[in-house]
């Protein structure tokens, strides 16, 4: 006999982009499906003979949307794979994920679009390469990429050649599909690790001026302006110059930030800490402000986990010799609960804009909403305390933000993409 569905009162639910409700309840089943909400849960409740689970404080609301992370072998990654990625990705609450064609071979032909569907419901989607091989120099086939299923185009972790893009604007193949870019270019950047600020300076970080992100987004916003009827993306903005030369813009793209750019900056994270190396770096307090400043009136549109896994034996290297990036999908929403709740005072709405119904919009699709039958969804407790552990998670990156044994405060007690049995509710 199946276990029986559980029925939670004392719920906020965040029922769509228009609504948060307060004392509400909720029927789950044991298959991971939203069975009913308010009145109708009580009624099939009672029906089934249940007693009430009071969760007051808990956060009912649709899954997360993650509009960019890497995975370079799916199958076979030694830092990640499909299963384990999409694994960690529902314990964080996230219901949609999608990955760039950063990969082995790049996601450059419609032939390498396709992978195999991850369990529990979880929706994969795939940007496809605008260039061929990832090296700048030639068109991939735009439209045979469009119509296999990627949810747009997408380039490297710089900017390419103007001309290249200027090709590809001209083509008209993208439609409305989105076009991602990384306002970044390494050799301004002079191998630094660390944003230019007093911060890194005073900890004696090599530094990475701001024009290393300034100067190819202003190449961005002219793209935007001389063909207004594309969707670009600005990928990851992470200064506060780059905010205010956004701000200014008469018509702006969309742009997303990394998750951890608005959890902490160079003058909060210890220097032994993880979560130094990012591509672009982390900055200074000031950065970080502009940055949720943005996202709070819309100027930045969505906030992308951008996870990038490296194994055990690349996070060894010292921080400047190996690769940059940082996993982050099981502990992205209690971290940006705290910065962005906590202690910035945003609202419910506000947060699931930036994490949910933004990312959404930067993959055209439509926004997540709670629905009777949906495995969309995931159940928050913004007030549990935890232990995080490496081990504790589906992930096999080795390059997590958080040391072990780090007391977390808030956890996705349940999600509709997660198998029941890893549901923790107690």
């Amino acid at each position: 006999m199946p276990p029986a569905p559980l029925w939670l009162q004392n719920l906020t639910l965040v029922r769509g982009p228009d609504q948060t409700d307060a004392n509400a309840e909720a029927l789950l089943g044991h298959d991971g499906a939203l069975l009913a909400l308010d009145q109708d849960a009580a009624h099939r409740a009672r029906g089934l003979g249940l007693s009430p689970i009071q969760t007051p404080g808990w956060v009912l609301g649709p899954s997360l949307v993650d509009p960019h992370s890497v995975l370079e072998n799916p199958l076979l990654g030694r830092a990640e794979t499909l299963t384990s990625l999409t694994q960690a990705a529902a314990q964080g609450g996230y219901g949609q994920v999608a990955l760039l064609p950063w990969g082995e071979p790049p996601r450059d032909h419609p032939d390498r679009l396709q992978l195999p569907s991850p369990a529990m419901g979880t929706q994969v989607h795939l940007w496809g390469s605008l260039d061929r091989s990832g090296e700048g120099q030639a068109l991939s086939l735009h439209s045979e990429l469009l119509a296999a299923g990627a949810v747009g185009l997408a380039t490297g972790a710089v900017l390419p050649d103007s001309v290249l893009l200027e090709r590809s604007l001209q083509l008209g193949e993208l439609g409305d599909h989105p076009l991602l870019l990384a306002p970044r270019c390494r050799s301004l950047a002079a191998g630094g690790l660390v944003r230019q600020r007093v911060e890194a300076l005073r900890g004696g970080w090599p530094a990475d001026p701001s024009c290393s992100e300034t100067l190819p987004l202003a190449t961005l916003l002219n793209l935007q302006q001389t063909h207004p009827q594309r969707r670009l993306v600005a990928m990851n903005l992470s200064t506060a110059e780059a905010v205010a030369a956004l701000r200014s813009s008469a018509i702006r793209p969309q742009a997303t930030v990394h998750w951890w750019q608005l959890v902490t900056d160079s003058g909060r994270l210890h220097p032994t800490a993880g979560g130094w190396r990012l591509e672009p770096p982390l900055g200074g307090p000031g950065d970080r402000q502009a940055l949720v400043d943005a996202l709070a009136d819309g100027l930045i549109t969505a906030v992308a986990v951008h996870h990038q896994a490296l194994d055990a034996e690349e996070q060894l290297l010292p921080i400047d010799q190996r690769r940059a990036g940082l996993a982050g999908h099981g502990i992205a929403l209690p971290l940006l609960w705290q910065a962005l709740v906590v202690e910035q005072g945003w609202s419910l709405q506000q947060l699931w804009q930036a994490l949910c119904w933004g990312p959404s919009r930067v993959l055209g699709q439509p926004p997540e909403r709670l629905r009777s039958g949906t495995r969309r969804w995931l159940l928050f407790d913004p007030e549990a305390r935890w232990c995080w552990s490496s081990q504790q998670g589906h992930s096999l990156a080795a390059n997590q933000p958080l040391s072990d044994g780090t007391t977390v405060c808030g956890r996705v007690r349940a999600c509709g993409t997660l198998a029941p049995g890893a549901w923790r509710l107690n």
